[in-house]
């Protein structure tokens, strides 16, 4: 760098003692005009000192002071001197610990030595340069003694800073000490805190394992105590209905009105009792994992056909309609038939019972999803419906729905959550919507797997009435289906 050169400052000869004083004062009033610390000043200052007395002799020996501005700002001072003698090491590493960078460099002709101290973001600028320039070229010449009273200024306020710095780094560690007992007092607290909640888990954990398996022996005590029951009640039950049926047929010994009257009493009580025997052994068998699914193609349109039959004489009030799908030349489904049918037979016998006027109505159709093909079975009534607050409660085993939805409607409870175990069993669901007084929509919904080719014409619905005579029929009703 020449100097011509915009970061030029100062180059000056350097013969003797009083020069290199000056030039430590140089570089001490150089480093305070670009703003650096009060200890970057002192160490650049006393880097220079070092130097130069080490190098003081040297033929040609000249300090130069620039500023760099390319990538991190500097203040750099370079000393130059002809081949000769080489730096002291131990005046290099001295210089190397006091200031950010040294660089040394031996040419065949002439040497330099390089001082790099980075100076502060924005303290350089085209007015600052001039100023240092000028207040570089304007400084005095010092004595020794100057010199040393310089030193002593500078080691003075330099034992100052230190010694604000020792008790400023002597309040800190006292706080931190304070702060290391309280967060020692709290991980105290929080560890003994951690490990009575954690005796308390291992002690709720222990309890629930015990009370699982309590409850889970319960169910299996329940549901042995079901199957055992039920295989002892149905015998003598079979035995009730059939002798029951048998007295009650034609014979050579008429039967009175009122014997025939009684014994058809004990033949519907037999088989109400019948029905909750085999209900119970069916949920039994469900609930210990013993009903197997068998899978086989299924003719929709004779399964509809047969539960129609089997629903028309069942008791119902006069003038409600069973509406059933007629399925003719829909494809076989493959799924489990005799679980099937005992789902649709429960709901619509459920339907059937809590209607009193108006109609049930079986649908049937396939529901095409992202993730599947399903069949849903939907059975909607008009019937008294469900109160909102109960409509979860009915697939409670045994619950039944109080007041008026029970008066003079026998049951067990058992008919729907039966039935949602079976449409489970078979990889579907069940779902039930209702309103009080409107009525109850249920809907099965079970994966759709078609057995066989054939195209499935729209299904279309069938009224079925009650027989004349049977039970809740109108004297009027003549059994005949009709279109609706």
């Amino acid at each position: 760098m020449t100097p011509d050169d915009p970061g030029h400052l100062l180059t000056v000869p350097i013969t003797s003692a009083q020069d290199v004083f000056s030039l430590r004062r140089s570089g001490q009033e150089a480093a305070e005009l670009l703003r650096m610390e009060r200890r970057d000043q002192v160490r650049l200052a006393t880097a220079l000192s070092e130097l130069g007395r080490d190098r003081l002799g040297a033929a040609g020996l000249t300090a130069t002071f620039e500023l760099h501005e390319e990538g991190e700002p500097a203040l750099a001072v370079t000393f130059r001197w002809d081949a000769g003698t080489e730096p002291a090491p131990e005046a290099l590493e001295l210089a190397t610990r006091l200031v950010h960078r040294v660089r040394h460099t031996a040419a065949a002709s002439r040497n330099r030595l390089v001082l790099e101290q980075p100076v502060p973001a924005g303290s350089v600028s085209a007015v600052r340069r001039r100023s240092l320039r000028e207040a570089l070229r304007r400084t005095a010449p010092a004595t020794m003694a100057e010199d040393l009273r310089a030193q002593t200024r500078d080691l003075i306020a330099t034992l100052e800073e230190t010694r604000a710095q020792s008790e400023e780094l002597r309040r800190l560690n006292e706080e931190l000490e304070e702060t290391n007992r309280g967060v020692m007092a709290l991980y105290t607290e929080l560890s003994q805190e951690l490990e009575t909640t954690n005796s308390g888990v291992v002690a709720l954990h222990t309890e629930l394992e015990d009370k699982s398996r309590r409850l889970r022996e319960a169910s299996a005590a329940k549901t042995r105590f079901w199957t055992h029951v039920s295989h002892e009640l149905r015998t003598p039950v079979n035995s009730v209905v059939g002798l029951s049926r048998l007295v009650l047929e034609p014979g050579p010994n008429r039967l009175d009105e009122e014997q025939h009257r009684q014994l058809s009493m004990i033949a519907a009580s037999g088989q109400t009792l019948l029905s909750l025997v085999n209900d119970l052994l069916d949920v039994a068998k469900a609930e210990s994992g013993q009903l197997e699914v068998r899978p086989e193609a299924v003719d929709l349109h004779a399964l509809i056909g047969e539960l129609g039959g089997v629903l028309a004489g069942t008791p119902r009030a006069s003038g409600v309609v069973l509406s059933m799908p007629d399925l003719h030349g829909f494809p076989p489904v493959v799924t489990d038939e005799v679980l099937l049918a005992r789902i649709l037979r429960n709901l619509l016998s459920n339907s059937l019972k809590f209607t009193e006027r108006g109609e049930v109505v079986l649908a049937v159709g396939e529901v095409g999803e992202p993730h599947g093909s399903w069949l849903a079975f939907t059975v909607t009534d008009s019937g008294i419906g469900i109160p909102e607050a109960e409509q979860q409660r009915v697939f409670e085993e045994f619950y039944q729905v109080p007041g008026r939805h029970q008066r003079g409607r026998p049951g067990t409870g058992l008919g729907l959550p039966y039935a949602r175990t079976l449409a489970e069993l078979l990889g579907g669901s069940l779902v039930l919507t209702s309103v009080e007084g409107q009525g109850t929509r249920v809907e099965l919904r079970l994966p759709y797997t078609a057995a066989g080719p054939e195209p499935r014409p729209a299904p279309h619905f069938a009224a079925v009435r009650p027989p004349p005579g049977a039970p809740g029929a109108h004297p009027s009703d003549d059994g005949r289906e009709n279109s609706s």
